[in-house]
């Protein structure tokens, strides 16, 4: 599984000029699932999210999680970022999990951050989606629960 974190301000996504999901400042995730992904793989995706100190203390330094300063998480799945473009100009996305794979792993994403205290709004799986950022930092992380990146 991988997910790009991004810090933000604010963030928005709609589904057909609806606002589905939407957070103050916080953490906007990217999350997207391959197709031997498992339990572990959430758990190790949560847990970074959940726990990654990309927030300023007093001093200014990157040193609070999203909880700790009170922020929300709106997870937009993109199986996207599963993509490989390592040969050629077009992506492959043979190492990205079916819907059928997919969807009940990004649910458990959201469950799992969910049960570490976190407020969460979501996306819509498998819709076309507009999502909306104004980034803080900009400060961008990019997990890998392969830890290959």
């Amino acid at each position: 599984m991988r997910a790009v974190v991004q810090r933000v301000l604010s963030a928005k996504v709609t589904v057909d000029d609806e606002v589905v999901g939407a957070i103050d400042a916080g953490l906007l995730v990217y999350a997207g699932a391959a197709p031997d992904d498992g339990e572990a793989d959430v758990r190790y995706i949560a847990e970074k999210v959940s726990g990654l100190r990309i927030f300023p203390d007093g001093a200014g330094k990157m040193n609070l999680s999203v909880a700790e300063v009170g922020g929300a998480v709106l997870l937009v799945s993109a199986f996207t970022v599963t993509a490989d473009a390592r040969r050629g100009r077009r992506p492959s996305f043979d190492s990205s999990a079916s819907g059928e794979v997919a969807r009940p792993l990004i649910e458990a994403l959201e469950g799992a951050l969910r049960a570490a205290g976190l407020r969460v709004a979501t996306g819509r799986f498998a819709e076309h989606m507009h999502v909306e950022s104004l980034n803080d930092g900009p400060i961008c992380i990019l997990l890998d629960s392969r830890r290959i990146v």
